[in-house]
């Protein structure tokens, strides 16, 4: 009878050992699932880039805005955003998966009581057992499946650190373009303002003259629309100013009234960012773009999937043991020990399941697909935004001169048109016309100023916020 139980041992033996060395043949992960995407990046830039400043200084930028409000926006904003809360949350969520991955490399340790009263036997007395103990179970990671399980926690949770810094790079770059519009509307209503009381004046003193027959009706007439469509105007300009201040105050959770307060003392005044330095390589986009990076850690954090995926189709080892003591008890004996076990080791091989380990092994490929190509678009998309914010720039500094002198020539030539409107020498006609084209040019520079500050603020979140790789610690991350 022996040798019949030895061979049968020995056969199990041989199938497992084979079969295991068989899947360890097959386990190998094909070239580029685990490893970090490479998309080829354009050679250089496409537009002229911008001179001084210090890539370093992104970090700190808003500091050399010489604003300090603006400086107070961004970082009330940052703690308010629900985006910025997300993410952060994230953190946590991909923190928490992580130790349950990591936990799940090791044993578990149980501990287990019972008791129990009763007649066991019709020829035994009543008796009390009672016991305590461990149990431990530990699965053997034999194909690094639990690794890989754990690799994929670890990229997500590096992942999600750099998506709250992109999330809070992002708020910045809004709250900043929402108080540049504020400061140009502003900037508009004072000159609207000024054009209003002009216009005012100019039909006041032209009703005068129509009633003393020095000008005609249709003049007063004209001067009085004039007056109305200025005073129109003025109105309408205050209420879209009203609302950047609310879309403000909801941005950064500040009581409305506090932030009118504050923004009272640089009203009007845009804030002048300092120069960004551009590297000349769009490859090096990757060290300083936390969206890019975040990318990049979900590719390979799919291609551990996979891995652990292809490890769930071959042979599980697990150990398990126990140790502790028990007590029995009788009217006619009593006895108490200690009792442990080693064992038993167990070899789980999966041999049939309906095709569901395959269909998920497929699931974790097209996965890994989907985030390499959104890896490649999220690269394409960077330095699209980098080109565009350039783009922007080279065409505001451009216009600047130009947009000066029409301003200026504009305005000198309704202040003449004005003299000698007063001198009885120009007709209202005239005048108007004069100050339409003033007030338009002063209107477009206004404009573009906020255009080119604008400019300069997508450049920022374009080209990271002064992120890197190497900041890239979620134990930094503030929690939730």
């Amino acid at each position: 009878m022996k040798d019949p139980i030895r061979n049968t041992l020995r056969n199990t033996a041989m199938l497992v050992v084979s079969l295991t060395l068989a899947a360890c043949a097959n386990l190998a992960p094909p070239a580029g699932e685990r490893a970090r995407p490479v998309v080829q990046a354009p050679e250089a830039w496409q537009t002229p880039l911008p001179h001084n400043g210090a890539l370093g200084e992104l970090a700190q930028w808003w500091a050399q805005f010489q604003d300090p409000l603006l400086s107070q926006l961004v970082a009330g904003a940052q703690e308010a955003s629900p985006t910025v809360a997300s993410a952060r949350s994230r953190i946590a969520q991909a923190r928490a998966t992580l130790a349950g991955t990591q936990a799940a490399l090791g044993p578990t340790l149980n501990t287990v009581a019972g008791a129990s009263r009763g007649q066991q036997d019709v020829n035994m007395p009543v008796a009390t057992s009672l016991s305590a103990g461990l149990q431990a179970q530990w699965e053997i990671d034999l194909f690094g499946g639990a690794s890989a399980n754990r690799d994929a926690a670890q990229e997500r949770l590096l992942g999600a650190a750099a998506a709250w810094h992109d999330a809070r790079v992002a708020v910045a770059a809004e709250v900043a373009t929402q108080y540049t519009s504020l400061r140009a509307c502003e900037a508009q209503v004072l000159q609207s303002r000024a054009d209003a009381r002009s216009r005012g004046e100019t039909a006041r003193l032209t009703a005068l003259a129509a009633q003393a027959g020095f000008q005609a009706p249709a003049s007063a007439a004209l001067a009085r629309a004039s007056a109305a469509q200025s005073s129109s105007l003025l109105t309408q300009q205050r209420g879209q100013c009203d609302l950047a201040v609310k879309a403000l105050a909801a941005m950064i959770a500040w009581d409305e009234p506090v932030l009118r307060q504050r923004l009272e003392s640089g009203a009007a005044r845009l804030p002048r960012p300092a120069q960004i330095a551009v590297q000349v390589v769009p490859a090096q986009l990757l060290a300083q773009r936390p969206d890019v990076e975040s990318a990049a850690r979900e590719v390979l954090a799919t291609g551990a999937e996979i891995t652990q995926t292809r490890a769930q189709r071959l042979p599980r080892i697990s150990l398990g043991g126990s140790i502790g003591a028990a007590r029995f008890s009788s009217a006619n004996s009593n006895s108490t020990g200690s009792t442990w076990s080693i064992g038993p080791v167990t070899v789980t091989l999966p041999l049939y399941d309906g095709g569901g380990q395959n269909a998920r092994l497929i699931s974790a490929q097209a996965r890994h697909t989907e985030a390499t190509a959104l890896y490649a678009a999220r690269l394409r998309t960077a330095v699209r935004e980098v080109e565009d914010a350039l783009v922007n720039l080279q065409s505001s500094a451009d216009r600047s001169a130009d947009a000066q002198v029409a301003t200026d020539g504009f305005t000198a030539s309704f202040m003449a048109t004005q003299a000698r409107y007063n001198g009885g020498l120009a007709s209202l006609f005239e005048l108007e016309d004069a100050r339409r084209s003033a007030v338009q040019a002063q209107s477009a520079l206004i404009d573009l100023q906020r255009e080119r500050v604008t400019a300069w603020i997508a450049l920022y979140r374009a080209l990271g916020g002064g992120w890197s790789i190497a900041s890239t610690a979620p134990e930094d991350v503030p929690k939730p």
